[in-house]
């Protein structure tokens, strides 16, 4: 059977330059892959060593991009290796097969959202009045699903983050805060329920997980093992979970040892199950 990887992107396998953290001596530091262009500028990274452990898996397992970003905003990563069958954009609300969006599976979300939580244009009339003009400087809606802000972050009053989640809260929604974005999630809006999915259409029956985010704890909790780095929302609360391994690198360098490890593990279960194979063919 095969084994499915659902890995979250920014920050966990795919850096901006001011993510990078790269704390060594310049001379030491790793060579980079830009695997993302926006508007003629290059921005985003991986390393090269990591460029090369991506295509090795995609040629172990079934590699699952797994993402909050729009799907405007995924198509224009270049990530190395095979073309993934399968993505998962706008933090599960939108299934891609082959490059192509599967309509069912988006009206399917779309109707869990309008039975289970306040609506979008609520959410969006409090961010406008809430959020101050003098550290805000974008009001985004992403795929008609849900909305995030884009801030600054050294100007941002220390509660306020908190004070949205809990009105959030109130209404079937969650506040995740990345970096300079603040979003705001319907709770049925999740990852998780969309890698399921994919399991089913393929067969898998090991699935492994990697993410930084608030928004990423439900995708590590349904994965048969996960991984977070040492950086993000998830690590500075100290979160943690059974088979949820919490790694000590930070940066590029974590993206690095995330791949490392989904190898392992995927490799592992391919030596196994053609040793299960050999096993029974030995003894029928």
């Amino acid at each position: 059977m095969p084994v499915l990887v659902a890995s979250d992107l920014d920050r966990t396998l795919i850096y901006s330059s001011a993510a990078l953290a790269l704390t060594m001596p310049d001379a030491r530091a790793p060579r980079l892959l830009c695997v993302e262009v926006h508007e003629a500028k290059p921005l985003s990274y991986m390393t090269e060593t990591a460029a090369g452990l991506l295509a090795d898996l995609g040629d172990t397992a079934v590699f699952v991009p797994t993402t909050t970003r729009t799907r405007k905003q995924y198509q224009r990563i270049n990530l190395p290796g095979p073309p993934p069958k399968y993505a998962i954009c706008a933090n599960g609300g939108q299934l891609l097969v082959d490059g192509v969006t599967d309509a069912g599976w988006h009206a399917g979300v779309q109707a869990r959202l309008a039975d289970e939580c306040a609506p979008l244009a609520e959410v969006q009339e409090h961010l406008l009045r809430s959020a101050d003009p003098v550290w805000v400087r974008k009001h985004r809606v992403a795929e008609d699903l849900f909305a995030y802000l884009v801030v600054e972050r050294e100007l941002l009053p220390a509660d306020w983050v908190k004070e949205l989640a809990v009105w959030a809260e109130n209404r079937g929604w969650t506040v995740s805060l990345q970096g300079r974005k603040i979003y705001a999630v319907p709770k049925p809006l999740t990852k998780s329920a969309a890698v399921r999915e994919v399991a089913r259409r393929t067969g898998a029956e090991l699935t492994l997980a990697a993410g930084d985010s608030l928004l990423d704890a439900d995708l590590l909790l349904a994965a048969d093992r996960g991984w977070r780095p040492g950086h993000g929302e998830l690590a500075d609360s100290g979160w943690g979970a059974p088979r949820i391994g919490a790694l000590p690198e930070r940066g590029v360098l974590a993206g690095e040892r995330i791949l490392r490890e989904f190898l392992r593990v995927a490799r592992g279960s391919a030596a196994g199950s053609t040793a299960g194979s050999t096993e029974v063919g030995q003894h029928p």
